[in-house]
């Protein structure tokens, strides 16, 4: 399926926006578009304006203008052919909502809004995206996740706003994503219905399991998820702030804190963690002295969430999985069948995947990570992209079985595993000792 993809309104999109436009107006007949057509051209030229393209044609568009401290959407429609499906039309629209806040976020804008007729597909594509309804006249909005007074400050931490929907693309993990939903996202997105039911929202927690089974993909997703900007820490990078890695650390988690959301991440937390004692004392105990600190001082702050990630749980420091310092301590281990196939699902085209025996494929990858049966599938498809090529066989109209479930097989057949049998059963037996859930 060719990709949709997004860039800034160019002068010769015109005769495209126009189109739109017109395909969106029997959609509002009973109640006619705010904005007249010349209007919404005007806009584009002068304002901020942002296009989904397929195939070189316009097949979506949103414009917006800053108006009375606020972001106004202009314009915001997408092709019934590219809403009609579930994957593609949702994408669409999130991507143009995406692209259009990022030029409107440097204007100092609290909140972005538009008036739509109720029952129209703009107003709907609105509020999957975040937009909250306001009765009557079906006023949405949706504040964005920094305003402009923050964005030095997350620039400075190197944090970042990340797309929408991450969360709906990690692949199967089913149970994972339930206890994070339950653990994380809901207390921490709905602290009212929290309070209710006396549960605390959480402000730390460790993720633990081998590498490559997507410690780093949930916590983008729940960062996503929550839509708080996510800021990466890297143990690796403080060594060379002015006064070592502890310093850095301490410097940081001061920028941090005066920002009003943010989940922050730190992979590889073992690096700075690691477990004290020893005559002399180890070279980076101050540093771990100093991470305790920083954890402590960052649960008195609401609106934030530190997310540690580690591959080695039994080299931390001890005082590290203490209750008080991380409210939960998380297993995120190898796929199980269900997951496999998920994973599988989404790495093998469209076109192709009926042809592919799932079931010999989720049996054949046991064992192995998310990231390993996506580096095989994309090695199979690498290799049946360079055999076509070298039969000058390329014509894409008439060869609709590209893959087979042997070339898939083969593919893992070259794949190493990341994770050894001593690895996992380690890893079970932690899940055992030192999950806290």
């Amino acid at each position: 399926m060719t990709r949709t993809r997004f860039r800034d309104f160019h002068d010769d999109d015109l005769d495209g926006i126009i189109r739109l436009f017109e395909a969106a107006v029997p959609e509002s007949e009973a109640a006619p578009p705010l904005y007249l057509l010349s209007e919404v051209l005007a806009a584009c030229q002068r304002n901020q304006a942002v296009v989904a393209v397929r195939d070189e044609e316009i097949v979506g568009a949103a414009v917006g203008r800053a108006a009375h401290g606020q972001g106004v959407l202009v314009f915001f429609h997408v092709l019934e052919a590219i809403r009609a499906d579930p994957e593609q039309g949702t994408r669409a629209e999130a991507g143009l909502l995406d692209a259009l806040e990022r030029r409107l976020m440097p204007l100092g804008l609290g909140k972005l809004s538009m008036l739509v007729p109720a029952g129209t597909s703009a107003c709907d594509g609105l509020v999957a995206n975040g937009f909250e309804t306001r009765t009557g006249l079906k006023y949405v909005e949706r504040h964005l996740p920094v305003q402009r007074r923050e964005l030095d400050r997350l620039k400075a931490v190197g944090g970042r706003i990340l797309p929408r929907h991450l969360w709906d693309g990690v692949s199967g993990m089913q149970e994972e994503k339930d206890m994070l939903e339950d653990r994380l996202v809901v207390p921490l997105a709905e602290p009212d219905l929290a309070d209710h039911f006396g549960v605390v929202p959480p402000r730390a927690v460790m993720l633990f399991g081998p590498p490559g089974t997507g410690k780093t993909t949930f916590a983008k997703a729940v960062a996503s998820r929550l839509d708080w900007p996510f800021v990466e820490v890297f143990p690796s990078r403080l060594s060379g702030e002015p006064g070592g890695v502890a310093a850095g650390l301490r410097t940081t988690f001061e920028q941090i804190n005066e920002l009003e959301h943010a989940v922050v991440f730190i992979d590889e937390v073992e690096e700075i963690a690691s477990r004290r004692g020893g005559e002399p004392p180890s070279p980076t105990q101050g540093v771990t002295n100093e991470l305790l600190k920083q954890v402590g001082q960052f649960r008195d702050r609401e609106g934030r969430l530190l997310i540690c990630a580690t591959n080695f749980v039994r080299a931390l420091d001890a005082a590290f999985l203490r209750h008080g310092r991380f409210d939960y301590v998380i297993p995120i281990g190898l796929p199980d069948a269900t997951a496999r196939e998920a994973i599988w699902s989404r790495y093998i085209p469209e076109h192709t995947i009926n042809g592919v025996d799932l079931d010999v494929l989720v049996d054949a990858s046991d064992g192995l990570t998310p990231a390993d049966i996506e580096y095989a599938a994309r090695r199979a498809s690498q290799e049946a992209l360079a055999s076509s090529l070298r039969q000058q066989h390329v014509d894409i109209a008439s060869r609709t079985d590209v893959l087979s479930t042997d070339d898939y097989l083969e593919a893992l057949r070259a794949t190493r595993a990341t994770v050894s049998e001593e690895t996992a059963r380690e890893f079970g037996e932690d899940v055992e000792t030192i999950a806290r859930l």
